[in-house]
């Protein structure tokens, strides 16, 4: 159990001492240069400051990625994964797979100095190891299934202004533009995606495949099935504004039923608290006096 202890504080004092070095090479660098120029010395900003620890960080996560063997289709997986999650940049999937390495280690880490290892033995390093391989994943499903929500609640909202736009006169195109960027403040999200819906019909593809490639993108069936219900409207040569009006009502349809079928549900989930907590409670309370008095009268009967 020591020797276990022992490879883990030196591995973490490895990785500790990996990433300061990393962070304070840009700085012996400077100071250096500053010795041998001084006339070319600068101030360093805190913005600088904070991205040089950021860029440090990210290069000491991004060595262990090699560690964890992956197929090309699990790369593409989790590469798909992440951008729906809302990380589009290169360097995710990289910081992703090594996170996977330094959480378990960090965690064993934990549990030896903080002692959990001496009370549960060998189990409680294989459990920090589990636990620290599968919370990055736990973590990237959080974070899909809360950006989801937040498109799928600001949608009805994005077609009523989309509707406004090509009621006014403009292209559908250009509705878009004008409706990704009015909602940069209140749907950072929806309008994030519909930017990039924006960017790929400028850069020459076609609108069906950039509508196509929005709903692949983000997963959310809502917007499958506007995407859906545009395609269709184009081909057979339908109102647009209309198709959108329709759709926006009916999601706000869906959501009230939703609502309702929450509160439905709720007397359901009422019954686990109440049998669990509440009626042992009233039972004490009910029971309780009456429970005394029977214990009372019986000790007088016997006393006498």
């Amino acid at each position: 159990m020591g020797f276990a202890i022992s490879a883990f504080v030196v591995v973490f004092l490895l990785i500790a001492s990996g990433g300061l070095l990393l962070f304070y090479r840009e700085a012996m660098l400077q100071r250096i240069s500053e010795v041998i120029n001084p006339q070319a010395k600068q101030q360093r900003t805190l913005l600088s400051t904070i991205q040089q620890t950021g860029l440090s960080i990210s290069g000491v996560v991004e060595h262990f990625e090699n560690i964890l063997p992956k197929s090309q289709a699990e790369v593409s997986v989790v590469k798909q994964r992440l951008i729906r999650a809302g990380y589009r940049r290169d360097t995710a999937i990289k910081i992703f797979y090594g996170s996977k390495v330094l959480v378990p280690l960090l965690l064993c880490v934990v549990a030896g100095v903080s002692g959990l290892g001496n009370i549960g033995g060998f189990f409680v390093y294989i459990a920090a190891l589990g636990f620290g391989f599968l919370a990055p994943d736990f973590w990237l499903g959080r974070r899909i299934t809360v950006r989801q929500r937040r498109i799928r609640r600001g949608l009805p909202d994005a077609l009523d202004l989309l509707v406004i736009c090509i009621e006014a006169g403009l292209s559908l195109d250009q509705g878009t533009a004008r409706t990704a960027q009015e909602l940069s403040k209140a749907q950072p999200e929806l309008s994030d995606e519909l930017t990039i819906v924006v960017l790929e019909q400028r850069a020459g593809r076609p609108r069906a495949d950039t509508w196509k490639h929005w709903a692949d993108r983000t997963g959310v069936d809502a917007v499958r099935n506007l995407v859906s219900m545009l395609v269709q409207s184009e081909q057979f040569g339908t109102s647009i504004a209309k198709t959108l009006r329709v759709h926006s009502d009916t999601l706000r349809t869906q959501r009230v039923q939703h609502v309702e079928e929450m509160a439905a549900k709720s007397t359901i989930k009422l019954i686990f608290p109440l049998v669990l907590f509440i009626f042992p409670a009233l039972f004490v309370v009910v029971m309780g006096p009456a429970v005394i008095m029977i214990i009372e009268s019986f000790k007088s009967s016997f006393g006498n």
